[in-house]
């Protein structure tokens, strides 16, 4: 009965090769009846079954003529029945997927490979199967016939994923493709940027040159704007006529239904940006910036681009000393870093009545790093902008309805990092605003409310071209909302060892102070609102904005809060960092609370050069260890590097130490930009009263460095033990 089978299988096998022969040979004039195009429909869900027989039989094969599986009837008769099934299956296989190609839209290279793969897989499966009892077939022609078996089973798979689902389905994580690109929405186009990538994820995979089902192209305006079988995919400015929208909302059982089933969805925001842009009149070459702020097409478009980003900035000063900006700061001055770990100040007046020239005066202990400075309606007189030309790195200068006429804005000629000024609602005048053509870096000059007419600054436009823009046409009625600042963390330190209260204060009344902890951005919605305080219990990413109504929200403030469980009782260095960077508390720099910024001179930082930093630390009590951070800077410019390894030894004293855990941080890329970082090491838990910390420095700075094959230097702050 065994042998009747096999005997009758074997027939099938020859006359399925047959009949796949007479298919491609005379595919052009055979005409499928309704049932056998049902047949052909099985394909994509029969294929599973003959690749992973074909793979087993073909590895059997390869490794067939070994000594221990030669002389083996059971290993023989195993393959041979496996080889027949894997053949046969392939074949029935091919020949549905011959049948599914007389379908429409099934067309191009890909359609083309994919079937002589298949046809190709089959034929070398039965001519092993055949064949390989005889004496000519030898071992090399076995694992020959079984790798190209194998190679043309995942092309074939390959291609018939892209069939199905898309480009590069199978391999795209695999391949060094471009990363999808993220466009600001500045410089998105409507259809480039938000149609299309919804195009191409829900619904090319059926309508591309390769499978053009209904004859609908999908792939460039020209195939869209021509339709397919079944006529035009929209009428500009009738979503509600428009086919496409139609198909989308059939129910998703209905045969009609775009994406078909099982396939991914439009979510609501997609199928709303299509409805929106048919709706405006489906134009290809639109930027979203050129639509209405008020057109919904906009709003929701602005939902899934990425934001205008600020660029990045930074500062050869160092940090100003913290007392000095505790003593500057009252009720009516308020003073805060930009960000976090920066060295850059803004500084903002409140309240005209305690407003005078010595309180700007005041100020100067701070000219180098006040680089946004806000006197926005304070009783500023032409004879206090001499003072403020003194704040050297000033960026952005706030005078809007000051009571400054122009004739002092010729001493800000001397600021040369000046790249915005507001002026708006003064009496400054077209000769006294032409001193401003002197300052090289100025980008931009609000002029809102003042004493200029249209004509002036249409002149004072076309003197500066495109170095410097003129922006006027606001009227501040004294309704029309403006931007709120920052809140502000009175917090001084950013490493606390048990909780920390955080408290934020903003100099505006009525603020409501939104926050996050998991990174996100906080809205003014579903952000939960800060209260007096919050208390911190673990490391948090913490992010905060103001919001109040009639005023548009702030920016975020953004500040990384460490938890650090324990601190040595004494701590030493093996070798004393390079005096000129020994930080103002000397190796207590590393355990003080105080995270450094980019700027290594600051006093925060420990440097070292041709030697590594290795710390001892010693506890009176034994304490239960998990997890040692270490603050790190690079910034290649300065010739400052990650370190090559970090190491963390442990245990009862410093004769009986054991290694808990080695890193070693990525190394610095050719070109990349001044940052720190934290080198977090995480190991079982350990009972230790000693511990000593390495971490490697860079013996020879990479042949891109600014001085290749000398020792680069290594800088660290702030260790965390938990």
């Amino acid at each position: 009965m065994k042998f009747k089978v096999k005997s009758v299988a074997e027939n099938i096998l020859f006359a399925s090769n047959i009949f796949i022969l007479f298919l491609v040979f005379f595919q052009e004039k055979v005409v499928l009846p309704n049932w056998l195009q049902a047949v052909g429909r099985m394909h994509p869900m029969f294929l599973h079954f003959p690749i992973v027989i074909l793979l087993i039989a073909m590895f059997m094969e390869f490794f067939r003529f070994r000594p221990q599986n030669i002389s083996q009837e059971h290993y023989r008769n195993f393959s041979s029945n496996f080889l027949l099934l894997g053949s046969l299956s392939a074949s029935v296989t091919v020949i549905m997927g011959l049948m599914l190609s007389k379908e429409s839209g099934y067309t191009g290279d890909t359609v083309f490979w994919h079937k002589w793969t298949g046809i190709g897989i089959v034929f070398i499966a039965s001519f092993v199967y055949w064949y390989r009892n005889e004496k000519w077939y030898k071992e090399s022609l076995a694992k020959i016939s079984a790798l190209i078996t194998a190679v043309c089973l995942m092309i074939a798979g390959h291609l018939g994923a892209n069939i199905t689902h898309g480009e590069d389905f199978i391999f795209a994580p695999l391949m060094s493709h471009k990363a999808e690109e993220m466009v600001s929405i500045d410089k998105a186009e409507v259809f480039a940027h938000v149609i299309k990538p919804i195009l191409e994820k829900k619904c090319q995979s059926c309508h591309n040159p390769e499978k053009a089902k209904g004859g609908l192209l999908l792939d460039t305006p020209e195939n869209i704007l021509k339709g397919g079988k079944t006529g035009k995919l929209f009428l500009a400015g009738k979503p509600n006529e428009s086919l496409i929208l139609q198909r989308i909302h059939l129910p998703e059982e209905d045969k009609k239904h775009m994406p078909v089933a099982g396939k991914p969805q439009l979510s609501k925001i997609e199928t709303d940006l299509i409805y929106w842009w048919i709706k405006s009149g489906a134009v290809f070459n639109k930027k979203v910036l050129q639509l209405s702020e008020k057109d919904t097409l906009r709003i929701l478009a602005a939902k899934i681009l990425v934001p205008v980003e600020k660029e990045e900035e930074h500062y050869d000063f160092a940090s100003a000393d913290e007392k000095t900006i505790e003593k500057l700061s009252n009720n009516y001055r308020v003073i805060y870093p930009l960000a976090q770990e920066s060295p850059a100040l803004e500084a903002t007046f409140y309240n005209k009545t305690q407003y005078s020239s010595k309180a700007l005066e005041e100020l100067l202990e701070l000219k180098k790093q006040v680089v946004e400075l806000n006197l926005n309606k304070m009783p500023v007189k032409d004879a206090d902008l001499k003072t403020i030309a003194q704040f050297e790195n000033l960026r952005t200068l706030n005078l809007n309805f000051t009571d400054i006429n122009g004739e002092g804005l010729s001493h800000l000629t001397n600021l040369k990092f000046l790249k915005s000024l507001s002026v708006s609602g003064t009496k400054v005048s077209l000769k006294s605003i032409q001193a401003l053509k002197a300052i090289k870096s100025l980008r931009e000059v609000f002029v809102w409310s003042t004493g200029l007419s249209v004509t002036d600054i249409a002149q004072l436009q076309k003197q500066s071209g495109s170095q410097m823009a003129f922006i006027a046409g606001y009227k501040d009625d004294g309704k029309s909302p403006m931007k709120l600042n920052t809140p502000i963390v009175l917090n001084k330190t950013m490493v606390f060892s048990d909780t920390m209260h955080l408290v934020l204060k903003h100099p505006i009344p009525g603020v409501e102070i939104r926050y996050t902890l998991d990174g996100s951005n906080p809205d003014s919605v579903k952000s939960p609102v800060f209260r007096k305080e919050l208390v911190l219990n673990q490391t948090t990413l913490f992010k905060a904005k103001a919001y109040k109504k009639s005023w548009y929200g702030s920016d975020s403030i953004v500040y990384n809060f460490y938890k650090s469980s324990y601190k040595p009782d004494s701590i030493a260095l093996e070798e004393p960092a390079v005096e000129k960077y020994s930080g103002d508390d000397g190796v207590k720099t590393l355990i003080n609370g105080y995270v450094g910024n980019i700027v290594h001179n600051d006093g925060k930082w420990l440097g070292f050069q041709n030697k590594d930093m290795e710390v001892k630390m010693q506890f009176l009590k034994p304490i239960e260890l998990q997890t040692v951070s270490f603050h790190f800077l690079s910034n290649l410019g300065s010739e400052i590097y990650p370190p090559v390894e970090v190491q963390v030894w442990g245990g009862k004293d410093k004769n009986h130490l054991k290694l808990l855990k080695t890193i070693k941080p990525n190394a610095p890329v050719k070109g990349q930009s001044a940052f720190s970082f934290m080198s977090v090491c995480n190991f079982p838990k350990s009972n230790v009263e000693y511990l000593k910390l390495v971490a490697v420095s860079v013996k020879k700075e990479p042949s891109w460095g600014n001085q290749p094959n000398k020792p680069g230097w290594l800088f660290v702050d702030e260790i965390l033990l938990n």
